[in-house]
C-alpha cells in the first residue's frame, strides 16, 4: 500500500523478492492534473502495473468493496509506504503478520506527513529509515528496524527523498525474511522523545528574514521542491528563492537586498546573509538571477516580504 514515488522501489523490491508473491497493490485514486485536467496515475500504479500486478485503488477502505477484496486475498503481510491515508482495524487485523511500515524518518523523530522536509528545515545532522509494526496510533508502533543516513550540508528535500527511498526498499528486502520467520523484535518507542511532521502548506514556504542565515539555508533546501521557499517584493509579488545557498557575510536589515547581480541575489538575514542563484517571480519560469536582473529591477536596499 503506497502511492508516491517514495514507495516505488519498495514495489520494485517485492516483486523482486524470492520469499514474497506480491498479491496487489493499493494506492489512493488517479489525480486530475494539467490544463486539460485529465486523470494520472500514480507512480505506483505505474510500476505495478509493469510488472503485472493487480492494482486497486479505493476511495473507500473502511466499508465496502474493498476490503473485501482484501479479505479474498488474505495477505499474510501488508507492507505500507506512504500510502497516505489512516488504516483501519479491520484492514491492520487482517494479515497474519501484520502491517508494517517503511517511515522516512528515526523514530520517534518526526511522526507524521513529511518528516524529510521538517528534518531539512530543523537542521537535523542525520536522518533514515524505520522499518516498524502498525498499529492505530500515528506512526507509533514498535520498530523493527532502521537505517540511517547523514544529512549533508547540500541536501535538499528531492535529494533526501530519494536518497531514504532506496534505502527503505533496501532495508525492507534486507529484512523480509526474519520478518516472515518470526525472528525480528521489535523495539517500543520512546514516546517522551516524539516530534511531529504535520502535513506541509503553501504558507509553509514563506520565508521569515528574521532568523538566522543557517536557518534560511534550511528552509529553501528543505522545502524544495514543494512548497518551495518564497517572499514577497513591494507591490506584492511572488518571489520564489531555490538551492543551492550560498551563506555569507551581510549587514542589513532582514530581508534587505544586499546586491543583484550576475554572482546572484545576496539578502540579509536576521544573523548573516544568503545568495541563491536562481529564482523565480510569479508568473515567470525559473531562470538564473543573472538572466532575472536583465528583465527586473532589484536594487540594492529593497526590503522583501516588506509588512
Amino acid at each position: 500500500m503506497g502511492t508516491p514515488d517514495f514507495a516505488v522501489p519498495c514495489v520494485e523490491a517485492l516483486v523482486a523478492h524470492p520469499s514474497c508473491d506480491l498479491v496487489a497493490v493499493v494506492c489512493q485514486p488517479d489525480k486530475r492534473r494539467g490544463r486539460k485536467k485529465e486523470p494520472q496515475p500514480p507512480p505506483v500504479k505505474v510500476a505495478a502495473l509493469e510488472a503485472g500486478i493487480e492494482v486497486l485503488q479505493p476511495r473507500r477502505i473502511k466499508r465496502g468493496a474493498f476490503p473485501e477484496r482484501l479479505e479474498e486475498l488474505a495477505p499474510d503481510l501488508i507492507v505500507v509506504t506512504a500510502y497516505g491515508r489512516i488504516l483501519p482495524p479491520r484492514i491492520l487485523e487482517l494479515p497474519r503478520l501484520g502491517c508494517v511500515n517503511v517511515h522516512a524518518s528515526l523514530l520517534p523523530r518526526w511522526r507524521g506527513a513529511a518528516p524529510i522536509q521538517w528534518a531539512l528545515r530543523d537542521g537535523d545532522a542525520e536522518s533514515g529509515v524505520c522499518l516498524m509494526v502498525m498499529e492505530e496510533g500515528l506512526d507509533t508502533g514498535a520498530v523493527y528496524a532502521r537505517t540511517t543516513t547523514a544529512i549533508t550540508a547540500d541536501d535538499t528535500g528531492q535529494t533526501l527523498h530519494d536518497r531514504l527511498s532506496r534505502q527503505g526498499a533496501e532495508l525492507l528486502s534486507a529484512q523480509l525474511d526474519a520478518l516472515i520467520a518470526g525472528e525480528l523484535t521489535p523495539t517500543p518507542q520512546d514516546d517522551a522523545q516524539t516530534t511531529y511532521a504535520r502535513m506541509l502548506t503553501r504558507e509553509d514556504g514563506r520565508l521569515d528574514w528574521s532568523g538566522p542565515a543557517a536557518s534560511l539555508d534550511n528552509h529553501i533546501r528543505g522545502f524544495y521542491p514543494w512548497p518551495g521557499a518564497w517572499t514577497t517584493l513591494p507591490g506584492g509579488k511572488l518571489l520564489k528563492l531555490f538551492p543551492p545557498v550560498t551563506i555569507t557575510r551581510g549587514d542589513g536589515a532582514p530581508g534587505e537586498v544586499l546586491g543583484c547581480d550576475g554572482s546572484g541575489l545576496t539578502l540579509a538575514c536576521g544573523e548573516g546573509a544568503i545568495r541563491v542563484e536562481s529564482v523565480q517571480l510569479q508568473g515567470k519560469r525559473r531562470m538564473a538571477v543573472s538572466d532575472f536582473v536583465r528583465g527586473f529591477d532589484l536594487p540594492a536596499g529593497t526590503t522583501l516580504d516588506p509588512k
